[in-house]
């Protein structure tokens, strides 16, 4: 029977961890490098593996789709980054509230705030499109951000909440009896022991939002307030059954770079702050 040593299984994990990365880098590769053929190679069957030249002329392209790539860009960023800071400081001040203050039905009103978690997103839609009608939302940036603080807030709420029952309340003494409000306490002492699951709500709100196509879709009517998802679908059916295969891949690029810069920027405190208050709750 053949003995393997520490050695040999530790080579053997990493040449799995080595080949499950290949796999999963294989398609962001792919698309990276279509997007810099030019736009004649990006649409060649069968396709070419490398670019016969490196070419922007697909990126350049994208401006002249829809209201133009920036416009969508713009329109991604605004509703992404509004939606995550205002769930970041509502789930911030709920989460302090939950663990920290001892009101009747605390448990009860926690439990039906997550339960709105099991509520899926889709079937949500059509009221919601009614309502923001009613309001002369349902065709503005401001609505659909609206709509998304109010569906990613719960899960904000649970991981500040568990956050804060995870910091021992003899700091909180300690400021009490400096004469630190709560406001003080929150601002100076609290928050920056749990700025990692602060971090945390921000980078999964901001994520999500960037990303989700339906709810932009169905929200948004005028072309000039679409999201970048919502233009990339519209640029995969293409004009007259004609698709821009560079174009589409680049776009894919532009919609791929924030989300993997901030996650890779913000990756320390993101771990933390998914494991932070991970016994308690």
């Amino acid at each position: 029977m053949t003995h393997i040593t520490p050695r040999s299984a530790l080579i053997a994990f990493y040449a799995l961890i080595a080949a499950i990365t290949l796999v999963m880098a294989f398609p962001v590769v792919w698309v990276l490098l279509s997007s810099l053929k030019p736009a004649a190679e990006a649409m060649r069957v069968p396709p070419t593996w490398f670019p016969s030249r490196f070419s922007l002329e697909n990126y350049a392209a994208l401006q002249g789709i829809g209201s133009g790539l920036l416009r969508h860009v713009w329109n991604s960023f605004g509703v992404a980054i509004g939606s995550a800071v205002a769930v970041a400081v509502l789930a911030a001040l709920a989460g302090y509230g939950f663990a920290r203050f001892d009101f009747p039905g605390r448990q009860v009103v926690f439990v039906l705030l997550l339960a709105t978690l099991m509520v899926p997103f889709q079937i949500m839609l059509m009221p919601l499109f009614v309502v923001l009608r009613q309001l002369e939302l349902h065709n503005s940036l401001l609505g659909l951000g609206l709509v998304y603080t109010t569906f990613h807030l719960p899960l904000g709420i649970f991981i500040m909440r568990n956050a804060f029952e995870s910091v021992p309340r003899e700091l909180d003494e300690a400021a009490t009896i400096d004469g630190a409000g709560h406001i003080v306490l929150l601002r100076r002492v609290l928050l920056p022991v749990v700025a990692p699951s602060v971090v945390t709500v921000l980078l999964v709100n901001f994520i999500t939002c960037w990303n989700e196509f339906l709810g932009a879709l169905i929200l948004m009517t005028q072309q000039a307030n679409y999201t970048l998802p919502v233009m990339l679908v519209n640029l995969q059916f293409g004009y007259m059954g004609v698709v821009d295969w560079g174009a589409l891949q680049a776009g894919t690029v532009v919609t791929m770079l924030p989300p993997l810069l901030l996650t890779l920027a913000f990756q320390r405190y993101y771990v933390q702050g998914l494991v932070g208050g991970a016994t308690k709750g």
